[in-house]
């Protein structure tokens, strides 16, 4: 009787166990320590990546960009509800390629995906990543192996390769012909290679330059669906700008716009990338804020308001040429 009662104490103990094991929290808490310790003991990697172990952003947080959302969506699945590729006799794409302009979404899509599948946010910074193995001489081998280890060790993550196309990123000066690329991409691939192995994890990858991506980046085991990240304007433009204002509105707590005519507002061009848009609304707040910081009289934002700061974003671009735009915030 004593040997089953001991038996049971056993079982429960157990039980609670796995239950700490699977508890949210704690697997939070877990991903951050094995992370930081792994950045004390790998730096040219740990530079160039960073982990948010409880990412919370939402698809309902992206304006627009319907197509491309319905597409992670559908990804997501491969971790909340695995068992329905199957049923339709198929299985998850090894991992997701996110193309599009910069500031159009493709970094927001990625967290959100994250935060749907309840796993950590992990960004892989692929030219600051890349400069810095190349500047730091580390070893490559033993850098892909301590990334390989960590990552069998972690809960459930969403990895995510930011800029794939690195030899042309505005991070590292845009168009560098001097980087070792054949090196590189055989670094880069079988860190993507290791990364899609856990199958545990998430994987999606992005780039601004599609044209000149390596093609071993989506052959069949990697990179396997293809996503464009198009916004559809103006819709998707004025359902940015409305989200924005609605969370400074929020943090305002009070109302900040007058009955705005966004439509107006954007014009005939689709000039500014979504990022754009997002920095000329906080523009346009924050030299509200000047003016009541002055003693001046402050009224609600306008249509004028957001018109005028538009043609200031114009004239500011003939002077200093950014050739693609910025980062959807």
């Amino acid at each position: 009787m004593a040997w089953a009662r001991g038996r049971a104490r056993n079982e429960a103990d157990r039980l609670r166990y796995a239950s700490r094991v699977t508890d949210p929290s704690i697997q939070r808490e877990r991903a951050q320590n094995l992370w930081n310790s792994f950045v004390r003991k790998v730096d040219p990697l740990a530079r160039g990546a960073q982990l948010n172990a409880n990412p919370d952003f939402s698809f309902d947080q992206v304006g627009g960009l319907a197509g491309a959302k319905d597409e992670i969506l559908t990804y997501a699945c491969a971790a909340t509800s695995p068992e329905v590729y199957s049923h339709w006799g198929t299985h998850p794409p090894s991992g997701v390629l996110l193309i599009g302009q910069p500031g159009v979404g493709k970094t927001l899509l990625a967290k959100a995906l994250a935060t749907r599948t309840d796993t950590g946010f992990l960004t892989v910074d692929v030219p600051r990543m890349v400069l810095d193995v190349v500047h730091g001489g580390g070893k490559v081998r033993d850098l892909v192996q301590s990334w390989s280890d960590v990552l069998e060790e972690m809960p459930p993550l969403t990895v995510y390769f930011n800029e794939l196309e690195f030899s042309q990123a505005q991070e590292i000066g845009h168009r560098r012909a001097d980087l070792p690329i054949g090196p590189i991409m055989d670094f880069l691939l079988e860190l993507v290679g290791r990364t899609i192995a856990c199958e545990k994890h998430l994987v999606v990858g992005a780039t601004s330059h599609p044209n000149t991506l390596r093609r071993a980046f989506v052959a069949p085991g990697r990179f396997e669906r293809v996503v464009e990240v198009i916004p559809v304007f103006p819709a998707d433009v004025v359902a940015t700008l409305q989200i924005h204002a609605t969370q400074a509105e929020k943090r305002a707590g009070r109302p900040l716009f007058d009955d705005v005519d966004w439509s107006r507002v954007i014009g005939q061009t689709n000039e500014p990338c979504l990022g754009d848009w997002v920095r000329i609304l906080h523009a346009v707040l924050r030299r509200k804020a000047r003016c009541e910081a002055g003693g001046e009289e402050v009224t609600p934002v306008t249509t004028r308001d957001l018109r005028d700061e538009v043609d200031r974003f114009r004239q500011a671009q003939k002077h200093i040429h950014v050739p693609d735009g910025g980062n959807y915030l």
